[in-house]
């Protein structure tokens, strides 16, 4: 089976996720979170770092769960942000 590439927005919004996950750790090691989440140390590296844009529903879940975190929420912050270039030029 051949993947479809994925678009700018899509891996912007695997970027995101991978931030917003990358803060709610805070102080947190990545090891522990990736173990309370029931996942490798490796994955969740690939999720903040952006190099797995689109990490499986429930591997997302497992992560929001194990940072207190609602699914809700990671939702509503990773809306695809517009690219610097895509923002309308003001007069």
């Amino acid at each position: 089976m051949v993947r479809n590439p994925l678009t700018p927005e899509e891996r912007r919004r695997g970027e995101r996720l991978g931030e917003l996950l990358r803060e709610a750790r805070g102080g947190r090691s990545m090891v522990s979170v990736a173990a309370s989440a029931g996942i490798s140390a490796e994955t969740l590296r690939k999720i903040e770092t952006g190099r797995a844009p689109t990490p499986a529903f429930f591997t997302v879940a497992a992560l929001a769960g194990a940072l207190g975190m609602s699914m809700d929420e990671l939702l509503t912050r990773c809306v695809a942000l517009p690219a610097p270039d895509e923002l309308p030029l003001l007069a």
